[in-house]
């Protein structure tokens, strides 16, 4: 995520920018940048690399100023350089802004033919552009912010200082957090409360769809229907501003609000969103020289494996294997011609997936690693890293590095289906927008949550569960079913659902709920039939479907949980919150420690 800090101050804004947005660097960042108000006109600086860089900036070519914004940059639309860091200002407003814009390409070109000149590759300028037009037509601040909002279509929070306005800034969120730090004559916006921390002790988390206007002595929060609302002030310690939960319960639930931004990241890190094309970093060796690539993983990252296997085979006809670290090692895989090796670890530390490394590179094959850390020991062995950009994960069980493995997987895949010419270029355009809409869907998928807390009292009490599915979200049922284990300490197994005939049926009874995982897609009605093989033998189904699979499949559940219509390529994205946000449920229902859950460790750093 990257990070935001906005400041309506009483001494300089610079220095205390530059504290913040160090707080900030643990996300990831590539480029850095401020801009402040001097004498009512907007200056800015940026830098791309480090923060150092731009504090050697400063040095030679200093920004007062009381009012200010900065950001740290991960490069999604457009390559780390200086003209695509943020803040992105025109003669009126500089912008930062954390999120994808998705409809970005519709409105830069709409702009471009009238005459608005762009001067960078990303998506946040198209907001700077809107803000500057909308008050070029004689709109307000505000409302020239809220016009520009109107046409946007993705994920944002965004922070604005507008010229001549030096006691005047605009924060928005959808789909990103912001937070309003409230000073002593002063006020903050940040992407969290860890950016504010320094300066304040009482912050606002701001919900889904708020804009904020903000003076150094007053706030103004309008909720998504542009209605005035108040949001509670709460007040932070230091310790929970360095490791804050928000307005969240527990970190799981927070950091499965954050999958959207953990996917929007990663994809960005792949896809060139101009042209809609798909690229690697160098990875030392060919696709289209491979006859056979082996995944291999533990626990959840095997599952995102699992799926990463279905991709290959079938969008670059690449024959693939994923299995298990700890059997990988010792069950002497055969080779097939030309191997190479992919490794998924969210630490990149796992001790079992690290020594099947050692193992793969000792055989001379070459070595991927899919990791979250980029420092890490898979990391700095394997001969290639893909990585993913999900930041800190707290809570034990992994939700949003799992989707972020899935966002590095399918790009891989769709890098090798170019690479052997599997998929053509109208192709890898389709695929790389279903891949940007991502972050847009699971936000949709989060929008079930009450559905799903609804259901919750029919899984409390059991002691088993079944989940079932078919093609790519199979392994999500898998995935599912640990992650109700790990939390909940439920029993469950995940099926596929042409399997329950061959023994798992034998457990459905009246006591025993089964939850359908099944995308509206060509083994819909395969899995329907299944799920009718269910409700015959009076099994308690859950139904996890778009709005057309659940019309279609008729009263054969007892619960629903509507998923929003997607692509199949993308469903197990769509469908990954979901199953997350029902473990995390049940397990709070159960009164188990989510965060932390008996016997197990965030890395496995032994056999």
């Amino acid at each position: 995520m990257c990070g935001i800090i906005g400041i309506l101050g009483q001494s300089d804004a610079t220095p205390r920018m530059i504290e913040a947005l160090k707080r900030l660097e643990y996300r990831g960042y590539d480029s850095a940048g401020v801009a402040t108000l001097q004498d009512g006109a907007l200056d800015r600086r940026r830098a791309q690399g480090k923060i150092v860089n731009l504090e050697e900036l400063l040095a030679a070519s200093p920004l007062p100023g009381t009012a200010g914004i900065g950001h740290t940059r991960w490069a999604t639309h457009g390559a780390p350089s200086e003209r695509n860091a943020h803040p992105h200002a025109t003669g009126k407003v500089a912008v930062v802004h954390n999120g994808i814009i998705e409809n970005f390409r519709t409105l830069r070109d709409e702009m471009i033919a009238e005459g608005r000149v762009f001067t960078s590759e990303t998506d946040t300028e198209v907001l700077t552009q809107l803000i500057s037009k909308s008050m070029d037509e004689g709109h307000g601040p505000r409302n020239a912010v809220i016009a520009a909002l109107a046409r946007v279509r993705g994920a944002f929070a965004i922070a604005v200082l507008f010229s001549g306005e030096d006691n005047l800034m605009i924060g928005a969120r959808q789909g990103s957090p912001l937070v309003v730090g409230i000073g002593e004559g002063e006020m903050f916006l940040g992407s969290d409360a860890l950016a504010v921390g320094p300066f304040t002790r009482k912050v606002i988390y701001l919900e889904e769809g708020d804009l904020v206007e903000i003076t150094r002595t007053s706030h103004a929060i309008l909720n998504a229907a542009r209605e005035p609302v108040t949001r509670p002030v709460t007040p932070i310690s230091a310790s929970a501003a360095a490791a804050e939960k928000g307005n969240y319960r527990h970190y799981m639930q927070k950091e499965i609000h954050e999958e959207p931004d953990a996917v929007s990241r990663t994809i960005g890190h792949y896809v060139d969103p101009l042209e809609e094309r798909v690229s690697l970093p160098d990875v030392g060796f060919d696709f289209s020289q491979i006859d056979q690539l082996f995944i291999v993983a533990c626990g959840t990252a095997h599952y995102a494996g699992r799926v990463g296997e279905y991709w290959f085979e079938q969008l670059a006809g690449l024959s693939c294997e994923c299995d298990i670290a700890s059997e990988f090692r010792y069950r002497k895989p055969a080779r097939v011609g030309r191997a190479a090796a992919l490794f998924v670890s969210q630490s990149g530390e796992t001790a079992d997936t690290l020594e099947a490394l050692r193992l793969c590179k000792a055989s001379g094959m070459k070595t991927l690693a899919v990791v979250n850390v980029p420092e890490s020991s898979i990391a700095r062995e394997a001969d290639a890293v893909l990585p993913t950009l999900a930041g800190p994960e707290i809570g034990v069980a992994s939700t949003k590095a799992f989707v972020a493995q899935l966002a590095a997987l399918a790009c891989a895949a769709v890098a090798a289906a170019l690479a052997r010419g599997t998929i053509d270029r109208a192709e890898e355009q389709r695929l790389a927008h279903l891949l940007m809409e991502t972050p847009r869907l699971i936000r949709e998928a989060l929008q079930s949550e009450p559905e799903i807390m609804a259901s919750t009292h029919s899984y409390v009490e059991a002691r088993s569960l079944l989940y079932i599915a078919r093609g790519l979200a199979y392994p999500i049922a898998l995935e599912a079913a640990l992650k109700l284990k790990e939390i909940s300490y439920i029993h469950a197994e995940g099926y596929a659902a042409g399997e329950l005939k061959h023994g798992p049926i034998a457990l459905v009874d009246e006591h025993t709920p089964l939850i359908a995982l099944a995308p509206h897609d060509h083994l819909f009605e395969k899995t329907i039939s299944n799920v009718q093989e269910v409700a015959a033998r009076n099994g308690p189904v859950t139904l996890i479907s778009d709005a057309a699979g659940i019309k279609e499949a008729g009263d054969v559940y007892k619960h629903a949980i509507t998923a929003p219509a997607c692509d199949p390529f993308v469903a197990p994205f769509v469908y990954s919150p979901l199953i997350h946000l029902l473990a995390y449920h049940v397990a709070v229902a159960k009164g188990t420690d989510v965060d932390q859950p008996r016997n197990l460790a965030k890395s496995v750093t032994v056999e």
